[in-house]
Order: structure tokens, then C-alpha cells, then sequence
């Protein structure tokens, strides 16, 4: 009797080898799906990434350029600059712009601050100099003038004041236009 349980247990070598094999398998299966789970976040991940530049390049092509002077007039008189006054174009290889002024739907807004005020948009009319094609949109090649009335300002815009115009396009990057006011108001300067 001892013989014949001697002889079952002396040939286990098939038993150890096929526990080896089952947790081989085990560790190769849980190795792939580890790894498929790793590139699945890498290729999410690469996606996302891929939609931040997209939405970021949107966002530039469509950006204004000013080009010339910033003008700031005094039309009463009352030592108060009422209107400013400046060019635009679309930066080269830009998204045209819908430049209807304020007498139609306002589809660019113009914002004011300074340092006592913010008013998110302000009454403006446009103008077009040079060659164009008769329609609102800003397009390459074209130029815009932008004639800004301050004069319904809570506090008038006086002397020694500086302040930023937001030019807010829907798409595309603001235009910040920051100057200062001299110390002497004339009925035309050129703001710095």
C-alpha cells in the first residue's frame, strides 16, 4: 500500500506545469488588458490634446490688427474726449469679420474700461477706406475705420486718463487698444 501512494505522488511534474501554465495565462491576459487600457488613454488623451490646438487656432485666425493711429477727438468742446478713432484689418490669412456697427445687429461689440469705469459695449460706426466689396464683412486686404463715441460715458474721459477699447469679435482674439489721454485736450490728437 505505501508502494502504490509513493508511485502517485512521485509523478506530480504534470500537475506543476500545468499550474504554471494557468497563471502564466493569468498574468498574460491581465497584461493585455492593462496595456489596451494604457493606450486607450493615450490615444483619448492625444485626441483631447489635438482639439485644444483646433480651438486655439480658431481663436487667432480670426484676430484684428489696428493699423495707423488711434485718434481721440473733442467735438464739444469741453475739454472731454468724446470720440476715438481708429483703423482695423484682419491679421493676414485671418477669418472674415461681421463688422455691422450699432444701428444694426451688433455682431462685433466694442467694450470701454478705465480706472473708475467698465462698460461692456459702447455705441460705434463704421467706415470703409480703400477698395472693398461693398459688403459688412472685414476681410483680407480690406481696411475699416472705427469711430467710437465716449460721449455717454458715466464719467466723461478727461485729462491724464488711461484707458483700454476691447474690440470683441465671435470668434477669434480681443483686441485690447490701451492709450492715455494728454494732459491738454485738443479737438484731434493722436493718442499714445
Amino acid at each position: 500500500m505505501f508502494n502504490r501512494i509513493n508511485k502517485l505522488t512521485r509523478n506530480e511534474s504534470g500537475q506543476t506545469a500545468l499550474e504554471a501554465a494557468i497563471i502564466l495565462i493569468a498574468f498574460i491576459v491581465v497584461a493585455t488588458v492593462f496595456a489596451f487600457s494604457m493606450l486607450s488613454a493615450g490615444t483619448e488623451s492625444t485626441e483631447r490634446g489635438n482639439e485644444a490646438i483646433y480651438a486655439g487656432l480658431e481663436g487667432v485666425q480670426s484676430s484684428l490688427a489696428i493699423r495707423g493711429d488711434v485718434i481721440g477727438q473733442d467735438t464739444t468742446a469741453d475739454t472731454n474726449v468724446d470720440t476715438v478713432v481708429f483703423t482695423l484689418a484682419i491679421v493676414s490669412g485671418g477669418d472674415p469679420i461681421d463688422m455691422t456697427d450699432t444701428s444694426g445687429d451688433n455682431v462685433m461689440i466694442i467694450g470701454y474700461r478705465d480706472g473708475t469705469q467698465f462698460v461692456n459695449e459702447v455705441d460705434w460706426t463704421s467706415a470703409w477706406i480703400g477698395t472693398n466689396d461693398s459688403d459688412t464683412m472685414l476681410e483680407d486686404g480690406e481696411l475699416v475705420e472705427i469711430s467710437v463715441d465716449l460721449s455717454s460715458l458715466g464719467t466723461p474721459l478727461s485729462s491724464n486718463t488711461e484707458f483700454t477699447l476691447e474690440a470683441k469679435p465671435p470668434t477669434g482674439a480681443v483686441l485690447n487698444i490701451t492709450r492715455s489721454i494728454p494732459a491738454s485736450v485738443e479737438a484731434v490728437m493722436d493718442l499714445r
